[in-house]
């Protein structure tokens, strides 16, 4: 339940239909309650009428003919007798009632006219719009000077009928329902379709590098949505970084070396110094090339491609068994990648030599993560490293070692280059020290596919 109100599309659905269920339930009270005010004022009208035509005919009528009159108006939902006079102490009188002031309307405000409660019910409540209960009198003075007592009966099923609400028949309640169901889907689709777009805008562009990182809160899709903006945010960041150190650092290290073979060519009969001369050239262009490589690994041209993560493991792990190395691959399950293959293998490649070169030795395995991702370990037995430069020795040209021999480390560029080829496959690579001893680099891809048919070596 919380994943699926964790979308701004389910909310809005939610909300949208709650909001028109809401709305049709307020509107069917309104207008079950303005039905049952015109039926009133139908039912007034109607017994209004009656009472009038009985009045007159009553006036008109000789007083042998009255009794048979009084009889017949009996199967109208009435009862009529003629009464002496109207005296208060027969019965409450309700002088504020709608039937009353209508007749006075109809018969003449100069004929008396009185409405009473009926002894037998009290005093009861006025309904909800003025009328009196169905349960009263009407008095109406005649023209000899008597008084005609009217005693109305509500007709069957009015009792059952009153306050019930206007509701549709169930077929046409559910079509309603799924209609305003379908309405709200479609609406609170094509509200959030803009913001998954911004999304992926956001991952593609970003303007300003410095800015604050985006808050990542709120509904699923704007939570992506600064997720995206923040990731692409700091990786142009830091290659721009990157190539700014990378070209001040190979330009400050090239100087010696430019700087002594100048000195050195002037004496190049001697065979040592021609030896000295071609070293320091070497070292030069060993500089250069992982220059070049680490501006390759930032924005390499290379087509992905369907790759066999394990094949490709194993025959990295290969390469350095059969160069004297302590290399050995205990498990990989057959599992698929899209991938640049030279690229995704000079990052195995960088990984496994520095934990040959700090750790003498390495173990390497590949497993199958939740949500379709593969990990590659690969565990050596050197020192490990200090928390605190678990991710500063990703910076271009950092070593821990300080006094940039190439006897005791290289450039301080093989961790940096691979790092960025990860995030260029959307991976992740970090650095953790293993529980049993010695660093552990932890390589995080996307599958494509899987085959459960692991094998170990």
């Amino acid at each position: 339940m919380k994943n699926f109100f964790g979308s701004i599309a389910n909310r809005m659905f939610v909300i949208l239909l709650a909001g028109m269920l809401l709305a049709t339930a307020v509107t069917l009270l309104l207008a079950g309650r303005e039905r049952e005010h015109a039926i009133d004022e139908m039912r007034l009208g109607h017994a209004a009428d009656r009472i009038e035509q009985l009045v007159l005919a009553i006036d008109e009528a000789a007083p042998s003919v009255r009794p048979v009159i009084l009889q017949t108006v009996a199967g109208f939902g009435m009862q009529a007798q003629i009464v002496a006079s109207t005296t208060q102490a027969d019965t409450d009188i309700d002088a504020d009632n709608a039937l009353a002031e209508l007749l006075k309307n109809r018969l003449g405000v100069a004929r008396s006219i009185t409405a009473q409660a009926r002894p037998e019910c009290g005093s009861p409540p006025r309904s909800a719009h003025g009328q009196a209960p169905d349960c009263h009198a009407i008095l109406i003075g005649l023209a000899g000077g008597e008084s005609l007592r009217v005693q109305l009966r509500p007709p069957p099923m009015a009792h059952g009928r009153r306050h019930s609400p206007m509701t549709p028949s169930t077929p046409y309640l559910a079509l309603f329902l799924v209609l305003i169901a379908l309405l709200a889907y479609c609406v609170a689709r094509m509200t959030a379709r803009p913001i998954q777009a911004l999304a992926a805008a956001a991952g593609a562009l970003g303007s300003d590098l410095d800015r604050e990182p985006l808050i990542e809160t709120g509904p699923t899709e704007i939570r992506q949505a600064a997720a995206a903006f923040n990731a692409m945010q700091s990786r142009i960041r830091r290659q721009v970084q990157h190539r700014t150190h990378m070209l001040a650092a190979i330009t400050h290290d090239l100087q010696t070396p430019l700087t002594r073979l100048r000195l050195r060519l002037e004496k190049v009969s001697e065979s040592d110094l021609r030896d000295k001369l071609i070293a320091d050239l070497a070292q030069m262009q060993s500089m250069v090339r992982e220059g070049l490589e680490l501006a390759r690994s930032m924005d390499s041209q290379e087509a992905l491609q369907r790759l066999d993560i394990n094949s490709l493991v194993d025959s990295v792990c290969a390469d350095a068994s059969d160069a004297g190395h302590d290399v050995q691959l205990v498990e990989y399950p057959r599992l698929f990648v899209m991938a640049q293959p030279n690229a995704l293998r000079r990052c195995l490649t960088n990984l496994l030599d520095n934990a040959i070169k700090y750790g003498k030795s390495a173990r390497v395995s590949v497993t199958q993560e939740p949500q379709q991702r593969v990990m590659v370990r690969i565990h050596d037995s050197g020192p490990g490293l200090p928390p605190d430069q678990m991710e500063t020795v990703f910076d271009p040209f950092f070593r821990l070692e300080t006094s940039r021999s190439r006897d005791t480390g290289g450039t301080g560029l093989g961790l940096t280059i691979a790092r960025n080829i990860a995030e260029n496959h959307g991976g992740t690579l970090v650095l953790c020290n293993h529980p049993n001893g010695g660093l552990e680099a932890r390589l995080l891809l996307s599958l494509i596919h899987f085959q459960a048919s692991a094998r170990t070596s």
